[in-house]
């Protein structure tokens, strides 16, 4: 009898450990950990009993997450099954060894069903390492009130903003992210490439800040200042200040995300249902550029339950998941059909010209370097900005000092 009651423990036992859940985490930045707890509670609501996803809130700033998931990473039993990753990250942690290929659980037909523009940065050497969550694209922001149509060019854009000020209509003309952080390389990304040049081409390994095309975009973003099109203060502005700037009705163009509309739509706003959104500025015969700034989902080396955590990415970037973190936060969706759907473009009509802005969407140099590359840009073009260089002397240094970060690491041509 005894020994009857011991078998049946014990396979009272195993069924209860049978039934428990995966516990799976990925840490994701305060703000999609913030607009994602509805989904998670829906996704564990469904999955009760066989998932059990828990979001980790990680710090505000973009490099603190991406500091926090390589040290544990480095110390080599991370306790992440999954990281939201900014678009630059993907070549670094590739190298490294630290992601998982998602090539076996995404098919053909789920690759296709991506906006243009929101497959970009995703593969590393042929291997899909990142399902993208958010497709944010830099945009033109417009004053409908002060122009019928926006300028195509960088002359029309000075110009409209020239005529607008001297006839007191605004203060200033444009204001965009001229701090020294990685908002100041995502600007000059799009003046470069709409000058018809290109900052970095890990490919061939060729620069291009020393040439006619790097040296005319920093002059042109210098001259905005020096002309007075754009205050001086926006050296100091990341997106907010850019944004708080426009919203208050201070200039006719602003550079910024897509999230900005909904923030110009408040009751706050001086220039809400006065704006219109567009593709940056580019010279005659070359076409805009928009800075791809996605963040997307990626398998973590190790994880114990690898088939969970990407059966969690795909609940949230299902077409439901994307249409409520759009609607509800503004976050650019990543799938085809959210773009063609009228009852939403009727409702956020702002979705179609993002939609099209996607089509220039372009990913910033694809390199485990890009850090230090950004870095450099960024410190050599604020010394430009600030007076402390002219354009010709600072891009001259910035493309001595991106060879010299390139060759040390092996990585010059």
């Amino acid at each position: 009898m005894m020994s009857i009651i011991i078998i049946a423990s014990c396979l009272f036992g195993l069924s209860v450990v049978a039934r428990q859940p995966d516990h799976i985490s990925i840490l994701m930045p305060a703000p999609f950990a913030d607009s994602t707890v509805e989904l998670v509670k829906s996704f564990n609501q469904q999955n009760k009993g066989r998932i059990h996803l828990n979001v980790i809130r990680g710090p505000l700033e973009t490099e603190a997450i991406s500091d926090l998931a390589i040290s544990s990473l480095l110390l080599g039993d991370t306790p992440f099954d999954g990281l939201l990753m900014d678009v630059t990250w993907v070549p670094k942690y590739a190298r490294a060894g630290w992601l998982e290929s998602l090539d076996s659980y995404f098919n053909n037909d789920e690759v296709r069903a991506l906006a243009s523009g929101a497959s970009e940065g995703n593969h590393y050497q042929g291997s899909l390492l990142r399902w993208p969550l958010t497709a944010d694209i830099g945009l033109l922001y417009w004053r409908t009130d002060l122009m019928d149509h926006p300028p195509q060019t960088p002359q029309e854009l000075e110009n409209i903003s020239q005529k607008l000020q001297s006839n007191g209509r605004v203060p200033y003309g444009y204001v965009w992210q001229g701090r020294q952080y990685e908002g100041l390389s995502c600007v000059f990304l799009e003046i470069i490439d709409g000058f018809g040049g290109e900052w970095f081409s890990p490919e061939s390994g060729e620069i291009g800040l020393d040439k006619p095309a790097g040296l005319a975009a920093a002059q042109w973003l210098d001259g905005l200042i020096q002309r007075g099109i754009s205050p001086r203060a926006v050296t100091n502005f990341s997106e907010s200040e850019a944004l708080q700037s426009f919203k208050s009705g201070q200039a006719a163009f602003m550079r910024n995300w897509p999230y900005a509309w909904a923030e110009l739509q408040k009751n706050d706003s001086q220039v809400r249902d006065k704006i219109a959104i567009t593709t940056m500025v580019a010279q005659t015969g070359h076409q805009p550029a928009a800075t791809l700034g996605s963040w997307g989902l990626s398998l973590l080396k190790g994880s114990a339950h690898p088939e969970s955590t990407v059966e969690a990415f795909k609940f949230l970037t299902s077409e439901e998941s994307q249409r409520y973190l759009y609607s509800q936060y503004g976050y650019t969706p990543t799938q085809k059909a959210i773009f063609n759907d009228q009852a939403l473009l009727k409702k956020h009509p702002s979705l179609q010209a993002i939609g099209e802005a996607l089509v220039y969407a372009r990913s910033r140099p694809e390199t485990p370097l890009y850090a230090q590359v950004s870095d450099v840009l960024q410190r050599k073009l604020s010394g430009t900005l600030t007076d402390m260089t002219s354009p010709t002397a600072g891009m001259q240094q910035a493309e001595q000092s991106t060879t010299q970060v390139l060759e040390a690491a092996g990585a010059a041509p």
